[in-house]
């Protein structure tokens, strides 16, 4: 059996944001870049409604009970307001627990390394850690901002893949607004949020005054 207790911040926003599903479909082994999003829906129907869950892209399979799988706490972990901790049982055992923080900018970090610097990080011309800094390397070398991130990337990366991971970013992102301004209905979630784009698209075309 495996459960997900799920922390403060990140359980207050936690149905909205769907970060239920998001954990779901990282223990079943989906990648965020590459998992096929018209599946979702399926998926989670189907471990809601069976009350297990395929771990690691169907390595295991193991109990998720609809009603225990995912427990949403108000209460906060000590080192973070966004965390989580994920439990798995054999019978009344528990065999494995880790507790892990989201930190913001898409990072996420173990318990273990929290806080910590990481000894294997690979250097970059202009390394940062605040705003000011960064302007403070603009000012000293006269490189724009985007051109001061540009050096940094082509430390870690080659310039085709930096080309080619952007390229993927803005269809995805054009993916994603095609799919607003042609669905209607509600948002996912619990909220029943109404969407507005697709009306919104239509009044802008009918518009005498587009520019």
């Amino acid at each position: 059996r495996v459960a997900v207790d799920v922390y403060g911040s990140l359980s207050l926003t936690g149905k909205g944001h769907h970060t239920d599903i998001a954990i779901i479909m990282g223990l079943a082994g989906n990648q965020p870049d590459t998992v096929d999003i018209d599946a979702i829906p399926a998926f989670i129907r189907d471990v809601e409604a069976r009350g297990r869950l395929l771990l690691a892209n169907g390595q295991h399979e193991v109990d998720f009970p609809a009603d225990d799988g995912m427990r949403f706490r108000s209460d906060n972990l000590p080192l973070h307001e966004n965390g989580m901790t994920i439990h798995a049982w054999a019978g009344e055992k528990e065999i494995y627990c880790k507790t892990y923080y989201s930190i913001g900018g898409g990072f996420i970090v173990d318990e273990e390394h929290f806080g910590k610097e990481n000894a294997n990080e690979l250097q970059v011309p202009y390394p940062f850690k605040s705003a000011q800094e960064m302007l403070a390397y603009c000012k000293e070398t006269g490189l724009s901002l985007s051109g001061m991130v540009m050096q940094n990337e082509l430390a870690l990366h080659s310039k085709k893949e930096i080309e080619d991971y952007f390229a993927n970013v803005w269809q995805t992102m054009r993916a994603c607004i095609d799919r607003g301004m042609n669905t209607e209905g509600v948002l996912p979630g619990p909220l029943r949020v109404p969407r507005r784009a697709s009306a919104l698209r239509r009044l802008l075309v009918a518009s005498d005054k587009l520019s």
